[in-house]
Order: structure tokens, then sequence, then C-alpha cells
């Protein structure tokens, strides 16, 4: 059966619990410190992304998220505005803030997943301080079943091509970006 989008609503409240037990048993807990409180963003969502983010920030702060998946108190509820970063939307001049994206870990090359207010899950690209266009994610509970895997299969507990075909399906920017792609990456360590 070829999956969707619509069939991941709810993943990060339903399935993954079980998926990180799979694949990721006695990792060591991420450990955010004292994040950002994530609760003001949840207001300016959507209410299926903030019953995502909620669900996720939950797991995070009780830690059940492997720090595997890149996720610290350096890269999760990072303040932009705190260490002098500026956010600029794909378009290279629309200024964003803080109340405009919440950072829910890193990509492991510097640069931030973050939630926007849509809903939608983009990579923060930290040398040019900008959202980039093609790397977006259609919604948390996508972005987070693509990273689970992505950080399974470059752990070794997961075969790309158990996957591949799941990706493809899916055709999300962050995952099918033949630069900063979850896909061309687990691909680029295959051939290693």
């Amino acid at each position: 059966m070829t999956i969707t989008v619509d069939a991941l609503t709810g993943y990060v409240e339903r399935d993954l619990d079980a998926d990180l037990a799979r694949w990721f048993p006695g990792a060591d807990p991420a450990d955010v410190g004292e994040a950002k409180p994530v609760a003001p963003f949840l207001d300016r969502l959507p209410p299926p992304a903030a019953a995502a983010l909620a669900a996720f920030d939950l797991r995070v702060r009780t830690k059940r998220i492997p720090e595997d998946l890149d996720i610290s108190d350096w890269s999760y509820g990072f303040d932009f505005a705190g260490n002098d970063c500026g956010i600029l939307d794909s378009d290279y001049e629309t200024a964003l803030s803080d109340d405009d994206v919440y950072s829910i870990g890193a990509d492991g090359g510097g640069n931030y997943y973050v939630v926007l207010t849509n809903g939608q899950v983009a990579v923060w690209f930290h040398e040019e301080e900008v959202i980039e266009a093609n790397t977006r994610f259609d919604n948390l509970d996508v972005f987070v079943w693509s990273l689970i895997r992505y950080h399974a299969v470059l752990a070794g507990t997961l075969l790309l091509t158990e996957v591949e075909a799941d990706f493809l399906a899916l055709a999300q920017d962050g995952a099918l970006s033949s630069s900063l792609g979850m896909l061309a990456m687990m691909r680029a360590r295959a051939k290693n």
C-alpha cells in the first residue's frame, strides 16, 4: 500500500513511541535543558499542527526522544534573537522573528529544522540565515516520520531499501532536495 501524507496525520501521538522503541532501543535521551516554552507558539498554529507539536514537545521534555536525532539544548527551542541570528523567509527579503518559527532540532550540518506558523517544517540555513525554499515538509507528522527513518537508516537499524519508495511517494521537498534532502544524504551514505 502506498503511504500518503493524510495517512501520517497523528503519527507523533499514535506511532512515534513504537518506532523509537523499534529503531533506537537504549539510546541516550535528548536533553534540552531549559529550552524556551513551546506553548506561545502553539497558539499560532493550525489545530492539527499544534496537536503534533505539543505531543512532540512532551516527548522531548520528558526525555523520550533520543539525542541521536540531533535534538539538544542548542537546537531545540533555539532563541534566534537572543543569539543574534536573523531569520529571512525564502524570498531573502521578508524578515521573520522568533514568533514565526520554533526550532525542533538540527540537521547535523549547522542548520536547524523549524516549524512555521502554517504548520510546515523547513530548514533554516545558518550561513545565510534563511528558511530554504525547497526543504519543506507538509507538516510535523510527516517530518518526524521522515526524521526517524532517516536517522535509523544512518544508524544502520533500518535499510534504505525499506523506506526509499515511501520517501518518494510522500514527495516532500525536505526529503527529495538534491542538496539538503534526507533521501540524498541516505543515498550518499549507502554508497560509502
